[in-house]
């Protein structure tokens, strides 16, 4: 007996977590995508596929799959990485002999590839979602009245541009008498935290950032952090840099700085602000996002 052919193939193939954000993305629409019933499979593409999800410039097809294809595009990557490596033109590429659509994460990826004359073929905004089994907020808070507020920051890759420097600085001049900093994850330099955690499974991690008060992130020209995703669905307030997607993510669930410098008031002040900024915290829901990515996909 033949196989059904894959309603969708995600031309890419995924792993175990702990892995990096589009990875832990990916899984969670993977599965959000099977409970409904729908054959998906990632890895090598099946030649029968009714629709196949390319990622980024992670794309080996030597030709164009008979189904509709969707490219999921980060970036820009030159602004990602600090450097033009030749990555966003491979993308476009791509993208031109492939796609039937693209998908970039938000608004901010969209304006950043027309400002650098990157076309994309029929482009539409999904943002990233997490899987809300596992990042959830808590049943209830420890109060904070008689202990120390607790800060997070997390990272999975060591790329400069992810915030390193920042958690470090930080870990150096947090007031250790009213705050406690937990950092998870790798960076570019060493992050003397006072709790320093290597890069942990989405549950173990999950069960970090619900003992947290507050999140920082300081990535730069991020399209949309997964991390920061996980951390408000687990509903912490968020201090973010101010740069790529992350102010349209938090909203007016945290506060955004554009120097190191400005931590220290803000850390102040979110606390002082902090059911306020908790209560506005809106993620998207991985159930639209995989509506929205069915429609774009010919499956809805």
């Amino acid at each position: 007996m033949r196989l059904r052919a894959p309603d969708v193939a995600i031309a890419h193939e995924l792993r175990d977590p702990p892995y990096g954000g589009s990875n832990q993305f990916l899984l969670a629409l993977r599965d959000e995508l099977r409970r409904r019933g729908l054959r998906v499979t990632d890895g090598p593409v099946p030649r029968r596929a009714r629709s196949v999800l390319l990622h980024s410039y992670l794309v080996d097809l030597r030709q164009r799959p008979a189904g509709r294809v969707v490219h999921r595009v980060d970036g820009p990557i030159e602004l990602y990485r600090g450097a033009d490596d030749g990555a966003d033109r491979r993308i476009v590429e791509i993208n031109d002999r492939l796609a039937d659509a693209t998908i970039l994460q938000s608004r901010y990826s969209l304006e950043a590839h027309r400002d650098l004359g990157l076309e994309l073929r029929d482009p539409v905004v999904i943002p990233n979602a997490v899987d809300p089994a596992i990042f959830h907020p808590p049943a209830e808070r420890e109060p904070l009245a008689g202990r120390r507020v607790r800060v997070v920051a997390t990272s999975w890759s060591d790329n400069p541009r992810k915030g390193g420097e920042t958690y470090a600085w930080l870990a150096r001049t947090l007031d250790r008498r009213r705050y406690e900093l937990t950092f998870v994850g790798r960076a570019s330099v060493a992050v003397e935290a006072e709790h320093a955690l290597p890069p942990l499974a989405s549950n173990e991690l999950a069960e970090v950032l619900r003992r947290q008060d507050l999140y920082v992130t300081a990535s730069l020209n991020d399209p949309c952090s997964n991390a920061l995703l996980e951390a408000l669905a687990c509903g912490l307030p968020t201090l973010y840099a101010r740069s790529g997607g992350h102010p349209e993510l938090v909203g007016e669930a945290g506060l955004g700085f554009d120097g190191r410098e400005e931590l220290p008031e803000l850390l102040d002040r979110l606390v002082e602000e902090l059911d306020e900024r908790r209560a506005a915290i809106r993620v998207p829901s991985l159930a639209d996002v995989a509506d929205r990515y069915l429609e774009t996909l010919g499956l809805a």
